[in-house]
């Protein structure tokens, strides 16, 4: 069985809304291409280096359609070694519709959403789910990941879709390395599910220290 990864790129109120352009989103939401003014060297070579074994991409629609659009006309150009691979590996698409899918190597999800990613996560090694939140929040709720790369950039917007929203189940997460900085301050966060469900204690008890106004 493979795993499949949640790369996400946030803000410090956490939302994940149109990162990379203002036609992301072009209804209703300000701040399309809110990452653009804060990329660097740094934070792009972390980018890269996450999707180093990626062997499928798991996309909802509305991204799958971003991505469709893009990445078959990169090969040439900066980003040619992450297009060369999103070109090369099967991409699955999440979406209720009939989609037209012209990305060569793409295949819509069956109804059944659950069974149909444990099907990709058997077939694969490392599958990455790319933005596409929708799709994550479906994740969540039912508990189909196992690792999380998280970009909090140094912004708050106060609007748009967050990234952990209503509906998660409770989960445990171990972080996999330190964290890391970029020169404009946004942080890579690198997680894995751990067994179990979040422990509640009392931060008055006398062991910590707290009662006694430590």
């Amino acid at each position: 069985m493979g795993l499949i990864h949640l790369e996400l790129f946030a803000t410090l109120d956490l939302v994940g809304q149109a990162p990379g352009g203002p036609d992301e989103d072009p209804v209703g939401f300000p701040f399309g291409g809110w990452q653009a003014p804060l990329l660097d060297e740094v934070a792009g070579a972390q980018v890269a280096a996450a999707y180093e074994g990626t062997d499928a991409l798991l996309l909802g629609r509305r991204t799958y359609d971003i991505f469709a659009a893009y990445w078959p006309h990169q090969e040439g150009g900066e980003d040619a070694g992450i297009a060369a691979l999103f070109n090369r590996v099967p991409k699955y698409v999440a979406s209720r519709g009939r989609p037209e899918l012209p990305w060569a190597g793409s295949t819509q999800l069956g109804p059944d959403l659950a069974q149909a990613v444990r099907e990709v996560r058997d077939r694969h090694e490392n599958v990455k789910v790319v933005g596409s939140l929708n799709l994550v929040q479906s994740l969540l709720r039912e508990e189909l990941f196992d690792r999380i790369d998280l970009w909090l950039h140094p912004i708050v917007l106060g609007v748009g879709k967050k990234v952990f929203d209503d509906g998660a189940v409770p989960t445990n997460l171990t972080l996999l390395g330190p964290p890391q900085a970029s020169p404009k301050g946004t942080v890579y966060l690198r997680y894995g599910r751990s067994g179990g469900t979040p422990a509640t204690g009392d931060m008055s008890a006398p062991d910590r220290g707290l009662a006694n106004g430590a």
